[in-house]
């Protein structure tokens, strides 16, 4: 995730990070030459038809609620992402003191807590399909790598600490609920992690886009002449960048600059619970050159 003041006129510019222009820019450079060829051909080889701008305007209402609609979808996704997230969060902080209320021994407090943040890592992993990072930390004592689903093994684990503990009745209730909780939590991430946008609106938006881009320097020869490779490059900055930002949000938990911060989230949850756990409260984590992972 990208943070960040408001752009000053230099940046609006010239900034590049958490900007999508690296990705799309050799897309924009070659309907730059494309339209470039147009007028070329058009000024010294052959007179090519010239079209007024009204069916481009038809052509540009319909592309622009095609990217709406799938800018609403992608950003839905991402927001309720982040809701799942800070419910998770919640739930984590809420667990650290119930189990100070409901577990009486030390180490079934202790062992409880350490498997919520394991739960939490793997949990992150899972969503990033990344490698498993979590011999990194310390506080981590049991393996769960060869399980077949590890975040899944880490909530079981937790589950058989609490029936195992002295609590109460009512104290393993309210421990069964908040690890219900956090198993519902879980997999509304894992719906949106693996149940992405249709690919037809992908490939609509794609399709739609690049015909209009390569088309519209017709509609542009008359009236801007040698500017049309400029006109058309702006153009094409528009409809791809918007279109490249909805792929990236449409996968909330993605390594990309405009995914959700999962390593910070995670930090946040480890804040939390190390007062529980006798430790030193780690520091947060901060932006790098903007980025926060």
């Amino acid at each position: 995730m990208i943070l960040r003041d408001k752009p000053g006129v230099a940046q609006l510019f010239f900034a590049m990070r958490g900007s999508v222009l690296p990705v799309i820019l050799p897309r924009i450079i070659g309907f730059a030459l494309v339209a470039t060829l147009v007028v070329l051909v058009d000024t010294h080889i052959y007179a090519l038809p010239h079209t007024n701008a009204a069916p481009f305007a038809v052509f540009g209402v319909a592309l622009s609620l095609i990217l709406g609609f799938r800018n609403n979808a992608a950003y839905d996704r991402w927001w309720e992402a982040r809701r799942l997230w800070g419910q998770l969060i919640s739930d984590m902080r809420s667990l650290g003191r119930e189990a100070e209320l409901f577990l009486p021994e030390k180490a079934d407090r202790t062992k409880l807590l350490r498997l919520a943040l394991s739960f939490i890592h793997l949990h992150r992993i899972q969503l990033r399909r990344i490698d498993d990072d979590t011999k990194e930390h310390a506080w981590i004592e049991e393996d769960f790598s060869d399980a077949a689903h590890p975040p899944c093994s880490a909530l079981n684990r937790m589950n058989e600490v609490v029936v195992a503990s002295g609590a109460d009745g009512f104290g393993r209730r309210a421990l069964a609920e908040r690890l219900g909780n956090i198993a519902a939590a879980q997999a509304g991430c894992e719906r949106i992690a693996t149940t992405p946008l249709p690919y037809v609106y992908s490939l609509l938006v794609f399709r739609t886009t690049y015909l209009y881009v390569l088309l519209i320097p017709l509609a542009m020869l008359d009236s801007a002449g040698w500017l049309t490779p400029l006109f058309v490059a702006i153009v094409a900055y528009m409809l791809l960048g918007l279109a490249e930002v909805t792929e990236e949000l449409a996968h909330p938990f993605g390594e990309t600059v405009n995914g959700l911060p999962l390593d910070a989230l995670c930090r946040t949850v480890e804040r939390s619970l190390a007062p529980h756990l006798d430790l030193e409260t780690p520091p947060s984590l901060l932006p790098e050159n903007y980025y926060l992972s």
